[in-house]
């Protein structure tokens, strides 16, 4: 009967370490998602840029780099 005792004692003492570990593995899992989020919350978004814009912004670069000046 002893034995038996035991074993239960063991039985149960295993799953609720199991128990205990998964939880903690998760607490864990949480945080560092929630360490992760501001890092990527805070991004800029683009703008985007219209052709004629971009061309004039060109034509401006190559007066700025050109030779003859």
């Amino acid at each position: 009967m002893s034995e038996i005792l035991h074993f239960a004692t063991l039985a149960v003492a295993t799953i609720f370490a199991a128990a205990a570990a998964v939880a903690f593995d998760w607490m864990l899992l949480l945080a560092a998602f929630r360490l992760m989020k501001p890092a990527t919350a805070r991004r800029a978004p683009v703008r985007a840029q219209s052709k004629a814009g971009l061309a004039r912004g060109t034509m401006q670069l190559a007066r700025a780099f050109d030779s003859r000046r």
